[in-house]
């Protein structure tokens, strides 16, 4: 009788080994899926991260004006205003408008469309009213919006004439939209 149980006693150590092992492999083999699941929604995560930056990225290159002449009339509730120095007898266009200006003394000839004008310091010249369209990607338009620029002479430096600029705008136009609307020959300084 002690013969067949410690058979018996064997066979049950025996099963108990198989089934820990079973568990075991079963527990390894459900801890390398975690880990094989995890880096999977890792990827995953990552990939969305960087098509996202891609996007965006090509949205800002792809960012264009375009600016066309309107009726004048609407209300220009905002107002951003910016130091600025054009090179002297250099045409730059803001828009869809030429400007050039030529100063000279205390005076500055300025052209704007081939409208000339003599400004002495302190003096104001508006431009008029015109309508911005800015989108991105060729199809999606982030604003829509009319604007006017009030140019005020500050005087000549440094062989270039100096203007206060205030862009007037029928909406809240975001600082980096505007910055597109401005060449940066002018050196366009937030005031």
């Amino acid at each position: 009788m002690d013969d067949i149980t410690l058979r018996d006693e064997d066979k049950g150590r025996e099963l108990a080994a198989e089934k820990g092992r079973k568990q075991g492999l079963e527990e390894e083999h459900n801890r390398e899926k975690r880990k094989t699941g995890w880096g999977r929604g890792m990827k995953a995560g990552i990939f969305v991260v960087v098509l996202a930056i891609i996007v965006f990225v090509i949205a800002i290159l792809t960012l264009s004006v375009s600016v066309t002449n309107v009726s004048p009339g609407d209300t220009l509730p905002y107002t951003t205003t910016y130091g600025t120095s054009f090179p002297e007898g250099q045409t730059i266009t803001i828009g869809n408008t030429q400007i050039s200006a030529i100063s000279y003394q205390d005076n500055v000839n300025t052209d704007i469309n081939g409208e000339q004008q003599q400004l002495a310091v302190g003096d104001d010249r508006t431009i008029s009213e015109q309508r911005a369209v800015v989108t991105t990607l060729g199809i999606i338009t982030l604003m829509d919006t009319n604007f006017q620029i009030d140019l005020t002479y500050k005087g000549d430096r440094d062989n270039r004439a100096y203007f206060d600029i205030a862009i007037h705008t029928a909406r809240q136009v975001p600082a980096m939209l505007i910055r597109q609307l401005l060449p940066s020959e002018i050196d366009a300084t937030p005031m």
